[in-house]
């Protein structure tokens, strides 16, 4: 017995490590869709959580903050992202970095990796100079591209998610892989995912030899933090009057911090441990949550009795998401109408080759509309994307409907191009009365399975922007 206790008091997991688990769990209380293959779609959803944890995990029952900032600078133009601008600044103001030492899911598996037995990387100006690499990654991925794309486009581009994000890549994309229910998407998977995938596996070699590299160097939503970090409610603060200045604080930190609470500081506590004169604490405002107060003059107390409503908490919550709950009714058809959100009125046209297209027969498919014409010098040029996109995606539907205005032989063009597309002639603007069409062409409307439209616009299209469509329209995990 007393060997296990010795074992226990040298192994045992500390107050941090137990709540970033806490914290991950929390993030991730909707276990059963982890054997479902399914992600949550609850209300919560609606709400984003502090750390990095991406919104298409399994588990995940709130949304991601740097998917939703980049979602909402993507709406520029549309609509104000008030709400996710709102709780970023509340996490920054309240807790700065101390989410990226307690809180963040990434945090945690960044510090089991680095707990592998290797030889390790120090610290120095190489490291330093490194850490500011993700305030670029902030101003380029998670503000420039989307906003920029949003007002170009008026479709959502979230870079950071698309092209880096390990959370998604691990989280989103391997967790609903990973389950048999998932198979079919691996048909979605191009070279975007296994671009993405061998930075996780990147990433994560570092950090079994970098501590916390991802986050030293990479996460933007740890610099979007550390904005905040000298005026945060909670976080490492020094008595002026106890501190001689010996810097043993600094040189234990393992991040990339120069003084204790800078921008680099994650209030892990490290430095509270190495201060001999008990300068240090972790507070919340003045109340010192660990440091040098005597432990006799701490309230025991409420310590247990704010751990006991967490673990309440925790139980309630994956009670709640993983409990059966009632039988799920039919969702309700949606509006019959052309707008994002409708259904699209069914219709019929003969096709070029002497076979008939109605709408209806390929529900449970996505479904690409393209208007065009032959003297349309856009749409000529955005053709072979269709094509390309048909080709590495038979499993999708796509119709290119020429205008009723008809100035040659459509079909011999079309023998000429050799474009493996259905084509058809609107001759009684069936399809352009259907999507409310114009003139203006060329127009693309895209349908998920039920039919329900994901997006009708008009103007040209790049094989960029398909992927990202067909991804939406097929709830495929972040590529």
């Amino acid at each position: 017995m007393d060997k296990v206790r010795t074992w226990w008091r040298a192994h045992r997991p500390s107050t941090r490590a137990l709540v970033q688990l806490y914290a991950a769990l929390l993030y991730n209380a909707h276990l059963k869709g982890f054997v479902q293959g399914e992600i949550f779609t609850g209300p919560t959803k609606a709400l984003c959580v502090p750390g990095l944890n991406c919104y298409s995990c399994p588990g995940a029952v709130g949304a991601c903050p740097l998917g939703a900032l980049q979602n909402a600078l993507a709406s520029a133009g549309h609509g104000a992202g008030w709400y996710v601008l709102g709780i970023l600044a509340l996490f920054g103001l309240a807790l700065g970095r101390t989410v990226c030492g307690w809180l963040c899911p990434m945090g945690l598996l960044q510090e089991l990796l680095h707990g592998i037995p290797t030889p390790k990387l120090g610290k120095g100006r190489v490291t330093r100079a490194l850490s500011w690499v993700k305030y670029a990654v902030l101003a380029v991925l998670v503000v420039a591209l989307p906003l920029g794309y949003g007002l170009r486009h008026g479709m959502p581009l979230p870079a950071f998610c698309k092209y880096l994000c390990p959370a998604g890549t691990l989280e989103g994309a391997v967790g609903l892989l990973s389950n048999p229910a998932n198979g079919g998407l691996f048909a979605m998977l191009g070279l975007a995912f296994t671009r993405k995938f061998v930075a996780l596996v990147l990433i994560a070699l570092a950090c079994v030899f970098c501590w916390r590299a991802f986050c030293r160097f990479l996460c933007p939503l740890g610099a979007l933090y550390g904005l905040f970090n000298r005026v945060a409610l909670i976080g490492v603060k020094v008595d002026a009057d106890r501190c001689n200045g010996c810097g043993a604080c600094v040189r234990r930190c393992p991040m990339d911090a120069r003084r204790v609470g800078d921008r680099e500081c994650i209030s892990c506590g490290k430095c509270v441990d190495a201060c001999a004169r008990g300068a240090i604490a972790l507070c919340a405002g003045r109340a010192v949550l660990s440091g040098p107060k005597p432990a006799a003059e701490r309230p025991r107390r409420a310590r247990r009795a704010v751990r006991a409503a967490a673990l309440m908490a925790l139980v309630a919550a994956l009670v709640a998401f993983n409990l059966p709950g009632a039988p799920k009714q039919a969702a309700p058809e949606a509006a019959v109408g052309s707008a994002v959100g409708e259904q699209l009125a069914d219709f019929t046209l003969p096709l070029l080759d002497g076979t008939t297209f109605r709408l209806s027969e390929h529900r449970g498919q996505v479904v690409f509309i393209n208007l065009w014409a032959t003297y349309c010098a856009p749409c000529v040029r955005e053709m072979p994307c269709f094509d390309r996109l048909k080709a590495g995606h038979p499993e999708i539907e796509v119709l290119a409907v020429h205008s009723s205005l008809v100035t040659e032989d459509v079909a011999a063009y079309l023998a000429d191009k050799g474009w493996a597309l259905d084509f058809a002639v609107d001759e009684g603007d069936a399809a352009l009365q259907a999507i409310d069409g114009s003139a203006l062409l060329p127009q693309t409307v895209v349908l998920d399975g039920d039919g329900v439209v994901v997006y009708n616009q008009a103007g040209s299209v790049s094989d960029e922007i398909l992927e990202e469509l067909l991804a939406r329209a097929s709830g495929a995990p972040p590529a």
